[in-house]
């Protein structure tokens, strides 16, 4: 099935996070998206988790529904293919989405001599240019040192900033897109990372919160701030987690425990409203103190049953074995996951796009490197058999085999 942008082409040159998934998030979308590597991979083509045969289940889950060409990039040669797929003509193509170094023959000067039109999206770490990567900008974020219950700063192990970089990314790509079709014009898109984390904190509340009330969010462990939620240990040692935001949801939380009316007594002892946030909020502890026994006397299961269509809104903790064994919206049931052969790697669950289109495509498997590399060279640049063998030869392309 064609996805709703089958039709735009894509060249990216990248590595790590953010840009692979701002180009998977095109390519599962439908748009012939062409990932250039060096000959032999670049710096995370091996990167972890890898499967038994060295396979990097890093690479190929983030680079499912891209073509793949290997090229020399370090010689002159391998660089003028490589600006030719880049500035190839046609109203769908000259659309380059690059982390790396954007000097040299890959600036946008440059390639724009030779396709006036080109739109290039870069990334850079910061605004200025300088280097950075999301352990470096999350660090400076806020967010670690209120995490945990104080002391140490912790830093979490999603990449969240790389991850809503690379969205941003896709969605500064389809902007500029659109605006080509209406002006003609081309137009370099820059994006810092550290950009992506400042709007982030900002929009949330927490720059304004120390210019207006000179406040600093405190670590406060797994307590939600500003309104109800924690974690409860269960009595057959697993862990769930349970918020209410809303009164409605609030008032299921009483009535499937059956702790409504000691609950209720809360507010008059405290001097708090419980039908407002900010109140629950203040009232946590005590709140915390007399369901924590209740969650004590129930397992999993029987929680799960106690909550099922009551509107409460929670959720087991689970490591990733958890996830995939016991949460069943993490298999084929949920239309966003099906089975695929990957290349090297076997049958594994993967999803398409999260976004549900009339076109959306299933998974497609990430290509072996250099797996394309002929096809497109043919396709797109028109180049002839006996050409693509010279080039091979001379070792300035490379397919699969040869990787």
């Amino acid at each position: 099935m064609a996805g709703i942008l089958s039709g735009l082409r894509v060249v990216e040159v990248s590595a790590f996070v953010a840009a692979p998934i701002g180009g998977m998030t095109l390519a599962q979308m439908g748009a012939e998206v062409i990932r250039i590597d060096p000959i032999g991979g670049n710096i995370d083509y091996r990167r972890w988790p890898l499967a038994p045969n060295g396979t990097s289940l890093y690479w190929t889950g983030l680079n499912k529904s891209k073509r793949s060409v290997a090229l020399a990039l370090n010689t002159p040669e391998g660089r003028e293919i490589a600006r030719a797929l880049i500035c190839a003509p046609g109203e769908d193509a000259g659309i380059l989405l690059t982390n790396l170094p954007a000097s040299g023959w890959m600036s946008h000067a440059e390639l724009s001599k030779h396709r006036a039109d080109l739109i290039m999206l870069r990334l850079t770490g910061n605004h200025d240019g300088s280097g950075a990567v999301d352990y470096t900008v999350n660090c400076a974020s806020g967010f670690p040192t209120a995490t945990g219950t104080g002391g140490d700063p912790v830093n979490h192990v999603l990449p969240a900033w790389d991850i809503a970089t690379g969205l941003y990314l896709s969605t500064g790509l389809l902007a500029a897109e659109r605006a080509r079709r209406r002006d003609g014009q081309g137009r370099e898109v820059t994006l810092a990372l550290s950009d992506v984390m400042l709007a982030t904190v900002a929009n949330l509340g927490y720059v304004a919160d120390v210019q207006v009330n000179n406040a600093v969010r405190p670590a406060m462990g797994n307590d939600l701030y500003g309104a109800w939620g924690r974690d409860f240990p269960t009595k057959d040692g697993r862990r769930i987690m349970i918020c209410a935001i809303s009164n409605r949801q609030w008032q299921a939380v009483g009535k499937a425990t059956g702790l409504s009316a000691k609950i209720a007594m809360i507010g008059p002892m405290l001097d708090v409203d419980l039908n407002d946030e900010g109140g629950r909020f203040e009232a946590r502890h005590a709140i915390n103190a007399v369901l924590a026994p209740w969650f004590a006397k129930h397992t999993l299961a029987e929680i799960g049953a106690a909550f099922a269509g009551s509107g409460v809104l929670w959720g087991p903790y689970q490591d990733f074995a958890q996830l995939v064994h016991e949460d069943a919206r993490c298999s084929t049931a949920n239309p966003l996951f099906s089975t695929i052969t990957q290349p090297e790697v076997g049958e594994v669950l993967a999803p398409a796009v999260p976004l549900t289109f009339a076109e959306r495509a299933p998974a497609a498997p990430a290509p072996r490197l250099g797996e394309h590399t002929d096809q497109v060279l043919a396709e797109v640049l028109g180049l002839p058999t006996s050409a693509i063998g010279r080039l091979h030869d001379a070792g300035t392309v490379a397919g699969p085999k040869e990787d």
